[in-house]
């Protein structure tokens, strides 16, 4: 594998996780079981059938429970513990059989990664559950699978463009991380 379509793989992969986990692990599964992605042999057994249709059910759910507010943050809690380390170990994976340092380095900043586009998700998504309305909390989160969707297609046809536009995601999610957090400060020095 060339060197920019691994890293944006890796960093895709990481990214996109932060979001929809299984949607992700589905995806790269059944592309690669149809032969229009290249996995490397590090993440060959994302094509096995057992795990595209496991990922797939789990997507599904995912895709429900996401749609329900207030249960959304729930979910987004549990799945902490559980889209990180994916992250981590697909970002890792990605770059195939290569040093294990940079493996490790590349899990390193995958989970960071999918750490910060998942708190960035999972802040906002609170945010808007304090909305009455259940419009806005069924937008975010259309518009959250349409970015899984759209930012691995760009990933796959221009690894440069998708880098590009993951920086700048990682700077808004460290805005709203930023602001998130300011206002939990304020909220506190309040009680």
């Amino acid at each position: 594998m060339d060197l920019l379509p691994t890293i944006a793989l890796s960093a895709g992969l990481a990214w996109a996780s932060g979001l929809r986990l299984y949607l992700v692990v589905f995806l790269a599964g059944l592309l690669s079981y149809l032969g229009y992605l290249q996995l490397p042999p590090t993440l060959a057994v994302l094509q096995q059938p057992l795990v595209i249709g496991v990922a797939g059910v789990l997507a599904l759910a995912e895709l429900v429970a996401d749609k329900v507010p207030a249960f959304d943050s729930l979910w987004d809690a549990f799945q902490t513990f559980i889209r990180i380390p994916a992250g981590a170990l697909l970002a890792a994976f990605a770059l195939g059989e290569v040093d294990p340092a940079w493996m490790v380095a590349a899990g390193l900043l995958g989970g960071t990664i999918t750490a910060g586009t998942h708190f960035a998700k999972a802040s906002s998504r609170l945010a808007i559950n304090a909305s009455p309305e259940p419009f806005s909390n069924w937008l975010a989160s259309f518009g959250e699978d349409g970015m899984v969707l759209g930012g691995l297609s760009v990933m796959l046809a221009s690894p440069l463009l998708f880098l590009g536009l993951l920086a700048l995601f990682l700077l808004l999610a460290g805005f709203v991380l930023y602001r998130v957090g300011g206002a939990l400060g304020r909220l506190l020095r309040r009680v």
